[in-house]
This record gives structure tokens, C-alpha cells and sequence, in this order.
């Protein structure tokens, strides 16, 4: 993956709230502040520094995930069609590197 820049990241940020706005769950509102407050947190970061890109590949692996309870990708397009699927990893998303400091 080439190094995340600002243009890339802003578009990145915006895919993840539309996707978490839409997910099926009791905690998309906690969902969706999650979202801002890690790129908030996040936003003095140095793109090319390694901890950085690990972190941008952690959120579009998440992007992936949101997406696959978005209707029009269960359904591929034909929202009528009640058979729909969803495939989950075993693993999806591992734990950061300073997971136990948190």
C-alpha cells in the first residue's frame, strides 16, 4: 500500500462515517464517535512512518467490515432480493501494538 496522504485519509475518514452511519447496530452512534475521535488523536501522525500506515491499513480493514452490512452490497444491488449473505473472517482485526497499555 503506497503511503497514505491527506487526500487519501480524508476520503478514508468520510467512507467509514457514511459506512458506520448505516450499520445495523445498538452502538452505531459509538461506533461513529470512535471513528472521529481516533483521527482526531491520530491527526499529527506522520504519514510515512510505519506505526501510521499499520494504523490506515487497520481502518480499511474496518471500512471492509462496515461495508459488509451495507444493504446494497448484501443484496449486490437488487435490494428486493431477500437472499442476501454476509462473510466473516475468523480473525478480522488484530489487536494494536499498544493494546495493553490502553
Amino acid at each position: 500500500m503506497p503511503h497514505p496522504g491527506s487526500r487519501e485519509l480524508i476520503h478514508l475518514y468520510r467512507r467509514l462515517l457514511r459506512s458506520a452511519a448505516t450499520y445495523p447496530s445498538k452502538n452505531q452512534q459509538g461506533i461513529y464517535q470512535a471513528i472521529q475521535e481516533e483521527f482526531r488523536e491520530n491527526k499529527g501522525l506522520v504519514p510515512e512512518e510505519e506505526g501510521t500506515i499499520k494504523k490506515v491499513a487497520i481502518a480499511y480493514k474496518g471500512l471492509e467490515q462496515l461495508r459488509q452490512f451495507d444493504v446494497s452490497i448484501m443484496t449486490k444491488g437488487q435490494a428486493n432480493d431477500p437472499n442476501w449473505s454476509v462473510n466473516l473472517e475468523q480473525n478480522p482485526m488484530p489487536k494494536p501494538d499498544d493494546y495493553k497499555r490502553r
